[in-house]
């Protein structure tokens, strides 16, 4: 095979057969040659109920020119990974769909699916099939999927009064990161300090599994993955929670501290790194304050971590506590279409 040969000199059957290749390859298993894909649950217990997340990456809004296509792959998986493990949820399986330009590399095609295997073989899933078409451009559609009781699942509409807001990690690392990568500030190499940054935006860190624990010992009243900018999470639980808001310490616990070092050197303000980076794939929870200590040190126990940063409070509207004043957040984050 040519280094530069591209995928619709080959075809779909033998993509398929790459993709077969790679997976047995990676984990010793086979794929189901079938019209349709099969998941034993035999073994569940009777009130589990099947949760599944569907998150599409498409290179245009996910994948900065920089991204390679390993990387695309293991992002793709990652992204909907943490939806569910906010939720409380273990994921056990995936199937993949994917669109692919017809004048893509064989040896790129290769690149994508093995960041997408190696990242499912991370987290123990057991990759079931998927499909492929052709786009104009990289389209990774995964479907995960896990089970949860009901009771056990950690939704939105929880919030109550009074609740205490937490984080499992800091804010506005890779909001450096893209204002690096997106404003052309220089070579990437000339970032030397920030390359934290950099690798959080193009390799984003692992997910943190405190939703798991919080889950299943019924600590988090909710919960929701920060993947579309903290303000804008803020903004999608206040939609579960009519008449409440949030109040939130803007300081170092908060904020990461790269972030606060590159808002020092460069034109950007620090509350913009924060709240509008987006792709931080950071868990927010809210819990009941008699609850929090408890929380904290189970999750501390399993090697994990929750940083109390702010409260909920009685009005619909989301504000800083910052340098002694309280100023209201506007921002609203990122939305498609928009």
């Amino acid at each position: 095979m040519n280094k530069n040969d591209i995928v619709s000199e080959i075809g779909e059957v033998k993509l398929i057969h790459i993709i077969e290749d790679i997976i047995f390859k990676k984990t010793g298993k086979e794929l189901i040659k079938d019209d349709s894909f099969f998941f034993e649950i035999d073994n569940r217990k009777a009130k589990d109920s099947l949760i599944l997340n569907s998150d599409m990456f498409n290179a245009t809004t996910d994948a900065p020119i920089q991204m390679n296509f390993y990387q695309m792959g293991r992002k793709s998986v990652l992204m909907n990974i943490s939806d569910l493990i906010v939720k409380g949820v273990t994921p056990e399986g995936i199937i993949v769909s994917l669109g692919l330009p017809e004048e893509l590399k064989i040896l790129d095609f290769k690149s994508l699916i093995e960041g997408i295997v190696d990242y499912s073989k991370a987290w123990n899933l057991n990759y079931l099939g998927g499909d492929i078409n052709s786009s104009s451009e990289i389209i990774i559609n995964p479907t995960v999927f896990g089970f949860k009781k009901r009771n056990k699942i950690i939704y939105r509409n929880g919030v109550k009064l009074g609740n205490i807001v937490a984080i499992n990690n800091k804010f506005g690392l890779t909001g450096v990161g893209f204002d690096i990568i997106l404003h052309s500030r220089g070579r990437l190499e000339d970032f030397s300090k920030y390359k934290r940054a950099i690798k959080s935006v193009l390799e984003p860190n692992e997910l943190g599994i405190e939703g798991i624990f919080l889950a299943d010992d019924e600590l988090a009243t909710a919960s929701i993955d920060s993947s579309d900018g903290l303000s804008k999470s803020l903004k999608d639980l206040m939609l579960s929670i009519p008449k409440l808001g949030f109040e939130i310490e803007f300081n170092e616990s908060l904020i990461h501290p790269d972030a606060l070092q590159y808002s020092k050197e460069f034109p950007i303000s620090l509350e913009k790194l924060v709240f509008s980076g987006g792709e931080e794939f950071i868990h927010l929870f809210t819990i009941d304050r008699k609850n929090f200590k408890i929380a904290q040190k189970l999750v501390a126990s399993k090697g994990g971590k929750l940083i109390r940063v702010g409260k909920v409070i009685p009005e619909e509207k989301i504000y800083l506590l910052k340098e002694g004043k309280r100023i209201e957040l506007k921002d609203q984050g990122y939305e498609h279409f928009k």
